[in-house]
């Protein structure tokens, strides 16, 4: 006599189809093959408690099992809507009848919570079981994306170049190296194709979102593409005008200050300023700072206000700042 579905999963026939679900949760932990590897018996009872998990877990063929019993899969396709009524074929089952076919597959893997579940509790992973009947492969996840910040130098944005990162994936820490692109600004976003969780079932995996945070430097300003700094000159450059040396990031360049200039002034040198893998180049600003000398002698430091004072003459340079 071949066994009862709801007495094998220790159910009522009045159960729910969670508390199928819940039943066949335990029942599938305590008897499963991973679990038991050496025991024939266990291994038998988990074949029948997936039987029966096939039958009751889809409400058609639950249907069909509480009208006609074990024998429903001999029924013709489609049970009552073939036009037999309520009752079995009279005579019999009809012969050859497709039916519903035994041994539906089961995914296990969204069953017990995906592959964070039922492979981990038996460190199968997405492998088969043993017991094969009513089992498929899990279907292909990809893993989740991982979001992190990462803090670059002001120079290493510019310049581009490699720095490491750690990622953590699932609460282990990883070492990985990311590549900045030449001229990478603050607040950009980066996306690491497959550097964040692994997948499921062979899936590929997910993906490291990079928010880049780039430290501020010390002389140098960027607005853009453009490269700002200020250019400190001694106040006989500015009367006399002068050749001074600019450091940048592609070498130190030479800029003409004209005889005369007042702070304030800005100079730009084309192309000197960030600069991009495609060959867009940004400019780089220089604003000019005079900056007044130290002055020790008493003396001198009279002669240059006196001699300031003659050259001012009756100049305002305030007479245009108004509210």
């Amino acid at each position: 006599m071949a066994d009862d579905h709801y007495d094998t999963l220790g159910v009522p026939r009045t159960a729910s189809a969670e508390d199928i679900r819940k039943a066949y949760r335990e029942l599938a932990l305590k008897y499963h093959p991973d679990r038991n590897p050496d025991d024939k018996a266990a291994q038998e009872k988990f074949k029948k408690i997936q039987a029966a998990f096939d039958v009751l877990n889809d409400a058609s063929k639950r249907e069909m099992y509480d009208r006609y019993g074990s024998a429903f899969e001999g029924v013709g396709g489609g049970g009552p809507r073939g036009g037999w009524g309520g009752g079995p074929f009279p005579g019999g089952f009809p012969p050859g009848g497709g039916g519903f076919p035994g041994g539906a597959e089961i995914d296990l893997e969204s069953l017990f919570g995906g592959a964070g579940g039922f492979g981990n509790i038996f460190g199968g992973g997405g492998g088969g079981t043993r017991a094969g009947r009513g089992r498929r492969r899990p279907a292909q996840a990809s893993g989740e994306d991982v979001t992190g910040r990462i803090t670059i130098p002001f120079r290493l944005a510019i310049d581009g170049g490699k720095t490491d990162f750690q990622v953590d994936r699932g609460g282990v820490q990883e070492t990985i190296e990311v590549k900045i692109p030449m001229g990478l600004p603050d607040g950009a976003r980066m996306r690491l194709r497959g550097q964040g969780l692994p997948g499921s079932g062979g899936g590929p995996a997910g993906d490291l979102l990079l928010e880049v945070r780039v430290e501020p430097h010390p002389v140098f300003r960027r607005d853009g593409d453009t490269l700002e700094v200020t250019l400190p000159v001694t106040l006989a450059e500015a009367l006399a005008g002068a050749k001074v040396d600019v450091p940048t990031p592609w070498g130190t360049i030479t800029l003409k200050i004209p005889p005369r200039t007042s702070s304030g002034r800005k100079m730009r040198a084309a192309g000197m300023g960030v600069r991009h893998a495609n060959g867009s180049k940004g400019d780089l600003i220089a604003e000019v700072q005079i900056v007044l000398p130290e002055v020790t002698d008493a003396a001198a430091e009279a002669k240059l206000l006196e001699a300031a004072q003659a050259v001012a003459g009756g100049a305002a340079p305030r007479a245009a700042l108004r509210w």
